[in-house]
């Protein structure tokens, strides 16, 4: 992606501490517009941390984040507005339904209630849930649960959307169908996602790829390109090969 274009996301030198605990070492990457990136790494490789310093959960004290070329600590409102996210942890309310779920949602995005129902419905068609609409959530399935959440974060029509181990709990073919969703709105909406996971089987040759250790950026760029770069057949080899080769280097 030239330079001149903004990116979706900006990350540069962005590192982070728990303490004593370094968490991040100067991470830098960039997420194309209506690109679709995986964030992959193992648990504990730093990218939850990473999803909250993008979020503004945490604030960031060293490096830079931008969305869109709106700095994230400079000018949060702008930067935030074009961003959904689905955390890992499970975020509806089970006990109301479908609808006051993304009403609640879009409440606190100032949207009114008018607009809420129309923007949940159109929300709602790209995950092929708009039947389920005036359901309890707590009666709908895992990976229902998850394409709902995506809804959700899709309501004020950002431009990038996050996923935090989007598929974790969930069975083979839910895996599959939330994958499936994900990857049409790239195609329908062009937003830019960044996918975060530790399966190296959710990540397609063409994918773009930040390979993430220990907080560390071992590589990035198109998965393919990577397995060529590394000599092996597939991306878990070339995961192991970078990973091994990181951890040689640290003991020499």
């Amino acid at each position: 992606m030239p330079e001149s274009v903004k990116a979706a996301l900006q990350v540069d030198h962005v590192s982070h501490v728990y303490g004593t605990r370094r968490a991040l070492s100067d991470v830098s990457f960039r997420v194309a517009p209506g690109s679709f990136t995986v964030l992959l790494g193992l648990n504990g490789a730093g990218k939850s941390t990473l999803f909250s310093l993008i979020t503004r959960l945490y604030a960031t004290r060293s490096g830079n984040i931008s969305i869109f070329g709106h700095d994230i600590a400079a000018n949060p409102a702008a930067a935030l507005a074009q961003l959904g996210v689905v955390f890992q942890s499970r975020a509806l309310d089970a006990d109301i339904s479908v609808r006051q779920n993304l009403a609640y949602h879009a409440a606190l995005h100032g949207i009114g209630m008018q607009q809420a129902l129309r923007l949940s419905e159109e929300a709602l068609v790209h995950v092929d849930l708009l039947d389920r609409i005036n359901d309890r959530v707590g009666g709908l399935s895992g990976g229902q649960v998850r394409r709902v959440e995506i809804a959700r974060a899709l309501l004020h029509k950002p431009r990038l959307l996050l996923l935090d181990e989007a598929t974790v709990g969930l069975d083979v073919h839910a895996r599959a169908d939330i994958l499936h969703h994900v990857r049409q709105l790239l195609v329908r909406e062009k937003i830019g996602i960044l996918w975060a996971t530790h399966l190296m089987d959710e990540a397609l040759p063409q994918d773009d790829v930040v390979i993430l250790d220990k907080g560390h950026v071992l590589a990035h760029g198109s998965v393919a390109d990577i397995v060529a770069a590394e000599g092996v057949p597939d991306l878990a080899g070339a995961f192991t090969r970078l990973v091994q080769s990181t951890e040689a280097e640290g003991a020499a």
